[in-house]
């Protein structure tokens, strides 16, 4: 069995202890700002209606104004949940006030 080992020459221990106080500080600083990658969820034209309790003809009509963006495979229709979020504005951004 081969073992690994590395030697360190020349290097006190005070500057150990800083190399690794460093690299405890940037594990720190990666922690506070991970965000973990999340699937991409897709719903069908009914599961959108029921999230936006509002009728099939009026997620047709918002697909048709572009509004909602459609993905499809083959003859089915799905949408981006974060995409359909997104579309949803502040109150009153939505009917052209410009406040």
């Amino acid at each position: 069995m081969h073992k690994n080992s590395t030697l360190i020459h020349d290097v006190t221990p005070e500057q150990m202890t800083s190399l690794f106080a460093g690299l405890q500080n940037q594990l720190n600083e990666l922690k506070l700002n991970f965000e973990p990658k999340l699937p991409v969820e897709y719903l069908t034209r009914g599961e959108v209606a029921i999230m936006l309790k509002c009728d099939l003809s009026t997620i047709h009509n918002w697909t048709v104004k572009g509004k909602l963006i459609p993905y499809g495979l083959g003859n089915r229709v799905y949408y981006k949940r974060s995409e359909v979020e997104s579309a949803l504005l502040p109150f009153g951004k939505n009917k052209g006030d410009n406040k």
